[in-house]
Parts: structure tokens; C-alpha cells; sequence
């Protein structure tokens, strides 16, 4: 593991800025407007689960029919999350659509290593800002695909692998059930108890006031929770963003002047918090391309991300039933598995390194292809296999 010279650290840090510290009643309102955010996160996933449940089979039909060969659930994954640039949103969906019964674990779990692909898209459009500059964008683009290629390579090795022996699926349903609880005692989720009152509310609005039928009602919570997810998840994105933007570049200095193991646990947990990897990329990206940090010191911290933001999915399987807790643990389970394959090991390590950096060569000599990349990898080739399977 590769580190920075301990001069540059210190020298980063005592250059940063310092901020006034915030005023206590400023801190206290943002903490109450992160808990309002967070609760219309919680109840977007429950009634996009009534909503979906509400519709019925025939829509679920359709989704299955969708989704029932693996590689076209995974370009969807890979479309939806690169069109939105956020897992969260992508993966919040899936586990709202388990939850209401309409999309099997199976089913869900390509989508869901498309979503891990489709959420680096955001890594190569950061990096695009240092297009004028050859040198630093060489530095950048290196930076940003490493989190592309080890999402890439971590595909084409756990897909095969799932789609022969379901193990991601397995050992999530194994894992879900060990948390219901002990010797038949079933866990019931305070989430839930605290969400639905509100969905209740909601659903006797539409059908006893308004008087919509079953199947309109269905749909108006589908719209409903759409609409509040976005709104709520980027709400609590832009509040968290806020709180971190004053320490965030500090903090990875430091841990990356140790260990790649605690750089990765930073990571996680930063991601997690923050509920958003594109964060975490926007801090690193500029860092790698000014010269500041290296490709290798990034990729830990672009894994650890990886697993934080997996958290969202869990949050919102607190909604839902055993099998949303067993679809947002196959996210994570995924990202884990991945980093036991490729992280320990120096030789397997370095492959995601080398390849970013080999491509970061390329687009530095003609600068288009970064562009190309950008529409093959996240929309051409994936609408292309949609269109000729369908």
C-alpha cells in the first residue's frame, strides 16, 4: 500500500481553511430537518411497497417478464443508476418493489450489481472538469475509473458465480432470517410501527375521500413515493453534504497517511453517513487529478464507499418484510465478497489500478474517448442488450 509523503499531509491540512463553527440553534435545526428528511425517506419506501402491492399481479407479471433474464435485469440497473447517478435511489426502489411483492430476490439481485456499476458514472463526470488540463485530467480520469473498473470486474466474476450457485441470494436469506430473531421470536421493526399511521392515513385519503379505485390508488402511491424518495434522498444528501463539507478533505488526508484498511473503514463509514458515494468521489477525484493524493491511495476509500452506501438500502428495508431485509443485504454482501476477492491479495489488487490508469493514458492522448467510454459503458451497450433480448 503506497503513502503519501507525510509532509504533503501535514502540508494539506494546515492549508485548508477554517469555517466558523455553526450556531447551536443552526445545528439544531438542520439535526430536526435531517429527521424530518429522513422519516419521508422511511415512509417514500413503504408506500412505494403498498403501491406496488396494491397493483397486483398483473403488474408484477410484467416485471418479471422484464427482468427474468439476468443480464438484461443487470443493463437495467446499470441504465436507471446512471441516469439518476445514485445507487440509493436505484436500490431504494428495488427494495420497495420486493417489499410490495412484485420483484423476487432473484430477479432483484443483477439489477442491484448493475446499480453498483451504473453509480461510477458520477466519478467519470467529476473528473471531465479537469479536461483542459492534460496532465491533472490524466491523474483524475485514473482516479475516477478505478472505482468503475473494480465494479466492472467485480460483475463479471460474482454474476456467473450467482447465477450458477445463488449464494449472494442464499446467504442474504440466511442472514435476514438470523436477524427476525432467536427460537421463533420474530423481530418487528419500530420503523415500521412509526410509518404506517401515515400510510394508513394516505391510503384512506385516496380511496375513501377521493374515492379512486384499487388500481388508480396502486399507482398514485407508486407516483407519491417516487417523487418523495427523490425529494427526500436528495434533501438529506444536501444537509449531510453541508455538515462534512468543512472536514471531509482533513479527514481523508489523515487516514491516508496510514493504512489502506483504515482508509477503506473511513470510507464506509463516511459514505454511510453521508448516505451518498458520489460524496465521497466529488471530495477524492479533484484530490487525485491536483496531484495531492495517488490512484492507489483513493481505491480503498472508492471500496469502503461501496459497502456505506448500502446502508440506504438496509434503512429502507426497516419498512418492509424478511425478504426487503434479504434484498438489501445481497447489496451488501455483493460489495464485501467483492472486496475479499480483489483487496487482500496484492496481485489481484493492482488490476483495477492498472487498468485505470492504463485507459487514463489513453483518453490524456485523445480526450473524445473518455466521452465514448462514458456512452458505451453506461448507456449504449447496455440499451443495445435490452433491445436485442427483448
Amino acid at each position: 500500500m503506497e503513502l503519501t509523503k507525510p509532509g504533503a499531509c501535514e502540508y494539506a491540512v494546515s492549508k485548508s481553511p477554517q469555517k466558523p463553527a455553526e450556531s447551536k440553534f443552526s445545528a439544531l435545526f438542520r439535526f430536526l430537518f435531517w429527521i424530518l428528511l429522513l422519516y419521508l425517506f422511511l415512509l417514500s419506501i413503504g408506500l412505494m411497497g403498498a403501491g406496488f402491492k396494491a397493483l397486483g399481479n398483473g403488474f408484477a407479471a410484467k416485471v418479471l417478464n422484464t427482468t427474468a433474464h439476468p443480464i438484461v435485469a443487470l443493463m437495467i440497473g446499470v441504465i436507471a443508476t446512471s441516469l439518476v447517478q445514485s445507487s440509493s435511489t436505484t436500490t431504494s426502489i428495488i427494495v420497495g418493489m420486493v417489499a410490495g411483492g412484485s420483484l423476487p430476490i432473484r430477479n432483484a439481485v443483477p439489477i442491484l450489481m448493475g446499480a453498483n456499476v451504473g453509480t461510477t458514472i458520477t466519478n467519470m463526470l467529476v473528473a471531465m472538469g479537469h479536461v483542459t488540463r492534460k496532465e491533472e485530467f490524466r491523474r483524475a480520469y485514473a482516479g475516477a475509473t478505478v472505482h468503475d473498473f473494480f465494479n466492472l470486474l467485480a460483475v463479471g466474476i460474482l454474476l456467473p458465480i450467482e447465477l450458477y450457485t445463488h449464494i449472494l441470494e442464499r446467504s442474504a436469506i440466511f442472514l435476514s432470517a438470523s436477524l427476525e430473531g432467536m427460537e421463533g421470536l420474530k423481530f418487528t421493526s419500530p420503523v415500521k410501527t412509526i410509518i404506517k399511521p401515515a400510510i394508513d392515513g394516505i391510503k384512506h385519503l385516496l380511496t375513501d375521500t377521493i374515492h379512486l379505485s384499487h388500481t388508480a390508488m396502486g399507482w398514485t402511491l407508486v407516483a407519491m413515493s417516487f417523487v418523495l424518495l427523490v425529494l427526500s434522498l436528495t434533501g438529506l444528501v444536501q444537509v449531510m453534504r453541508r455538515l462534512v463539507a468543512s472536514r471531509s478533505e482533513e479527514v481523508f488526508h489523515r487516514v491516508l497517511c496510514r493504512s489502506g484498511i483504515q482508509a477503506m473503514i473511513v470510507g464506509m463509514l463516511f459514505t454511510a453517513f453521508v448516505q451518498s458515494s458520489s460524496i465521497t468521489t466529488s471530495v477524492l477525484v479533484p484530490m487525485v487529478g491536483a496531484g495531492i493524493l495517488t490512484v492507489t491511495q483513493v481505491y480503498p476509500v472508492t471500496l469502503g464507499a461501496n459497502v456505506g452506501t448500502t446502508v440506504t438500502a438496509l434503512l429502507a428495508s426497516m419498512t418492509g418484510n424478511s425478504t426487503a431485509v434479504a434484498v438489501a443485504l445481497v447489496h451488501l454482501l455483493f460489495n464485501v465478497y467483492a472486496i475479499l476477492i480483489f483487496y487482500p491479495i496484492r496481485f489481484m489488487r493492482r488490476i483495477p489500478i492498472w487498468l485505470a490508469e492504463t485507459l487514463a493514458g489513453i483518453v490524456t492522448r485523445r480526450w473524445w474517448f473518455a466521452i465514448i467510454y462514458i456512452l458505451c459503458v453506461f448507456f449504449v451497450i447496455p440499451g443495445i442488450v435490452i433491445y436485442l433480448t427483448k
